[in-house]
């Protein structure tokens, strides 16, 4: 029986399939396996990423040879891509209007950054066409960003963003199917944003209304702790939204809808999709005594014109996190309160919800998501609760005050009382 090469690999092409070796150094192609037949090939290659190169555009000649396309195929676009060339056109995919599939300004605005530092990157170990950027690549840019100290979730987002543009560069024809990159690239499903304490929670809102210049962060703290909501969406929160005779909150995503009419921008929801939740009865009260602006919306900065969330951010750690926090000290080296930031208000909420016994499915109505997974990552049991929940767990017929534990004395009697095999 002849045993199949290990050097060997099928390849399959955007139009035949491939068998690929290398011998003496060099990498070759065999496409008989194809109908029609077409022979055995030299790729004049010595490593791998450039004979797949080759192979692309062997896969062309031969396809134009055999009927199967035209001439027009042996353009070499995908060698010639440059990488300043790719990005234009990807950015340019990217910032079609909305109604087509496009992005919205702010993930636009995200992804300049990973474009920039990755094409620097590039550049500086000799890359020029988006053929070259591999798994192996991609393997190396995350060991740069690692030697950068950026977090997980940064090359999370990085890579991700590069295997995408991969994808749609492979979609489009601009790169042929075998520079498809395969990299798992696993989630970060652990949570490290810092979630409030009640007490902590409790602290923060007084020092906000016991300042006279920070009564109106404290109506924003109150209301974030108390819906779970985004910053990018209390911000944008209109008294229209507010319906008090149904106690009910609905944000409704307006990214589709021209608001010119109006005289007013379109409110975008991180998800696209809107969504409606009750008022907490403690909430009532604050978002009645809110004072009410002509432009329409619930709050106001502490000038009174339109609240921006880096406003809000930036004077609560000022401000607020920055007096408070001898009183709740962070050990060295750990997340603490002083960490803590408008996110935290979002895990605060559900950790709320989570101890009072909320079901995650509703949660999950309530802050807009569709995934569980994500809804899990800001169920948190504060130490007093987690405690008594443990509590709760005995085990019958152990005497934790004595030396001799229960069970191990019914096991002492069952054993100083031996019986012979097969009775009772």
């Amino acid at each position: 029986m002849r045993r199949p090469n290990p050097n060997k690999q099928k390849i399959t092409s955007r139009y035949f399939s491939w068998v690929v070796w290398n011998r003496d150094g060099t990498y070759y192609a065999d496409g008989r396996g194809n109908a029609p037949k077409l022979g055995r090939f030299s790729l004049g290659a010595c490593t791998l990423a450039e004979a797949l190169i080759n192979l692309e555009q062997l896969d062309r000649l031969k396809a134009v040879e055999t009927g199967k396309a035209d001439h027009s195929i042996l353009e070499p676009t995908a060698r010639m891509l440059n990488l300043a060339d790719g990005r234009k056109l990807y950015e340019r995919h990217i910032g079609r209007p909305i109604v087509t599939g496009g992005t919205r300004p702010s993930t636009r605005k995200r992804y300049r950054p990973v474009l920039d530092k990755f094409l620097a990157f590039a550049k500086s170990i000799g890359l020029e066409y988006w053929s070259q950027v591999n798994t192996s690549i991609l393997q190396q840019y995350a060991g740069h960003l690692e030697k950068l100290k950026k977090s997980y979730n940064t090359q999370y987002l990085e890579l991700t963003t590069l295997k995408q543009i991969n994808k749609w560069m492979i979609a489009e024809g601009h790169l042929a199917e075998t520079c498809r990159i395969q990299l798992k690239l696993p989630r970060d499903k652990e949570s490290t944003t810092y979630c409030w304490r009640v007490e902590e929670f409790q602290a923060l809102v007084e020092q906000c209304r016991s300042t006279p210049t920070l009564g109106w962060l404290g109506e924003v703290c109150v209301t974030l702790g108390f819906t779970g909501m985004r910053i990018s969406e209390l911000v944008q929160l209109r008294i229209s939204d507010l319906d008090f005779n149904k106690r009910v909150i609905t944000l409704v995503d307006e990214s589709r809808r021209s608001m010119q009419r109006e005289g007013r921008a379109g409110r975008t929801l991180k998800n696209k999709r809107g969504r409606s939740f009750p008022m907490n009865e403690q909430l009532i009260p604050v978002l009645e005594s809110v004072p009410r602006h002509r432009d329409g919306f619930v709050f106001h900065g502490p000038l009174g014109g339109r609240l921006k969330p880096d406003t809000v951010r930036n004077i609560l750690v000022k401000q607020v996190l920055g007096p408070l926090k001898s009183r709740f000290p962070t050990a060295t080296g750990e997340g603490g309160f002083e960490h803590g930031r408008l996110h935290s208000f979002r895990h605060f909420f559900c950790s709320r919800c989570a101890n009072s016994g909320v079901a995650e499915r509703v949660v999950m109505d309530w802050l807009g998501h569709a995934d569980a997974q994500m809804v899990r990552r800001y169920y948190h049991l504060d130490q007093h609760e987690s405690r008594r929940q443990m509590d709760r767990v005995s085990i019958p017929g152990v005497d934790t005050d004595s030396k001799t534990v229960g069970v191990d004395s019914v096991v002492d009697q069952e054993t100083d009382s031996p019986q012979s095999p097969g009775k009772t």
